[in-house]
């Protein structure tokens, strides 16, 4: 089993946290096909089946279960920035660890900050992400010169819009970062999945490479569909309490 999860001789836990932090180093890294297709040919199979499940159910019920799943995301993002800031004293598990926790205890008193700053996140993540995918698909076809590298636009665009829409429509906001955070975490195991295929790798490759507009819109299609059914869906954990409450 550990000869199924390692890769390249690193252990089950080195193999995610390196392949992680290296896939999100950029706030645009969908719109880098190159360098994402490599990271995650080099996700192990397991890692990639986990991705998969994890991230389908955050997509289709985030918001059933949004104080777990904003805890948990607050515990993976402490995780992996802690990871990575823990590599530069050479205690990046500690480190990881300790960050970790530290998020995700705090998230739990302050649900209501924590749904902002992920809403907030997440349409920073969109903003970059589209932002760049367009930049390079428009210079391409229209000969135009928008700067690809100006990202932090669409992502101060993003991060403004989503993070007030938090204070304003509280279960969107919800349904949003979940939608957003489970598509992203469902596709790009799905597509490690397929690359771990010999026979596939290569023209799944050429295909998610031939324009950085191509992963964006594998990840935030599937990102509208779970908001559309989410918003749909019947609010149970509101009409719980009314049900009680009539029934009393």
């Amino acid at each position: 089993m550990l000869s199924v999860l390692a890769v390249d001789g690193q252990t089950p836990l080195q193999n995610l946290f390196e392949t992680v932090t290296a896939m999100f180093s950029r706030p645009d890294a969908l719109a880098q096909p190159e360098s994402l297709v490599e990271h995650l040919q080099a996700l192990s199979v397991v890692w990639a089946v986990v991705f998969l499940i994890v991230g389908l159910l955050c997509l289709l019920n985030g918001y059933r279960f949004y104080r777990t799943a904003t805890v948990a995301i607050a515990l993976m993002i402490g995780l992996f920035a802690g990871y990575w800031l823990g590599q530069q004293i050479q205690a990046p598990m500690v480190v990881a660890g300790c960050l970790g926790l530290l998020l995700g205890a705090i998230a739990f008193p302050l649900m209501k900050f924590a749904v902002a700053i992920f809403g907030g996140l997440s349409g920073a993540f969109v903003g970059a992400n589209l932002w760049a995918g367009f930049a390079s698909a428009l210079n391409r076809a229209a000969d135009t010169t928008i700067p690809v590298d100006a990202f932090w636009v669409g992502a101060l665009v993003g991060l403004m819009l989503f993070g007030m829409l938090a204070f304003i429509l509280f279960k969107l906001s919800v349904v949003l970062f979940t939608s957003v955070s489970g598509a992203t975490i469902a596709v790009l195991g799905g597509l490690a999945l397929l690359l771990s295929f010999d026979p596939w790798a290569e023209t799944i490759k050429s295909g998610l490479t031939a324009s950085q507009l191509v992963i964006p819109l594998l990840v935030f299609v599937p990102a509208v569909i779970g908001l559309i059914l989410q918003e749909t869906w019947p609010d149970n954990q509101a009409a719980a309490p009314a049900a009680a409450a009539k029934a009393a």
